[in-house]
């Protein structure tokens, strides 16, 4: 039976590029907003003898994750593999000036989706499936009080379901990854010399080790 990896956040970055390292030995489950960039990753995917299922979705849509979870249990009964790479970046901002709509849409997309994320996707994972989110340091950090509070959540939540899942599965694992030029840190360090980063490509090699 083919395996089956379901990448949230699949459509650039890291996500992408795990992605396209999977795809020799799995079926992916693409999910993201930006269509076009998902048609790239297709083409990707499929040049290099690969298959893939691409999801134009919001994560924060009850009703479209909803319907992706069912479909993956329609088509294939169970997932082998998630990898949560979704998050929204919110403006960095003092706390004293963070945006409602702009912690809203954090709250949102890192910590309710993911909760949610994690009900539907549970049981086709089972007990033999994994699960995989990727930690950031940045909580409590000057001007990172929407992105670092909501992403530290998101953790703690992964971790607790973690714990839960050590001897019933599925594995739950929680990687940290080195600093990569994307678009979510060039938001963040807008003038920073991007040349001593990791290339995403090869961050997803080596995270890759640690997950399969």
């Amino acid at each position: 039976m083919t395996k089956t990896a379901l990448i949230t956040g699949a459509s650039r970055g890291l996500g992408a590029a795990l992605a396209k390292e999977l795809a020799a030995t799995h079926h992916i489950i693409a999910v993201a907003k930006t269509v076009g960039a998902l048609e790239e990753l297709d083409d990707t995917v499929q040049a290099a003898g690969g298959q893939a299922t691409l999801a134009p979705m919001d994560i924060s849509t009850d009703a479209a994750m909803q319907q992706l979870c069912r479909g993956i249990y329609d088509r294939w009964s169970r997932l082998d593999l998630w990898i949560h790479t979704a998050v929204h970046a919110a403006p960095l901002a003092p706390a004293d000036h963070v945006s409602e709509k702009d912690f809203t849409k954090s709250v949102d997309v890192n910590i309710t989706a993911t909760a949610r994320l994690i009900r539907y996707v549970a049981p086709l994972l089972g007990r033999d499936g994994t699960a995989v989110f990727f930690d950031d340091p940045r909580a409590g950090g000057k001007f990172f009080g929407s992105y670092g509070a909501t992403k530290a959540a998101q953790t703690a939540l992964a971790k607790s379901w973690q714990a839960e899942t050590v001897k019933t599965g599925p594995k739950v694992k929680i990687l940290a990854p080195a600093p990569m030029p994307t678009a979510t840190r060039a938001r963040f360090f807008p003038g920073e010399d991007r040349k001593p980063l990791a290339t995403p490509e090869s961050e997803a090699k080596r995270l890759l080790t640690h997950i399969l």
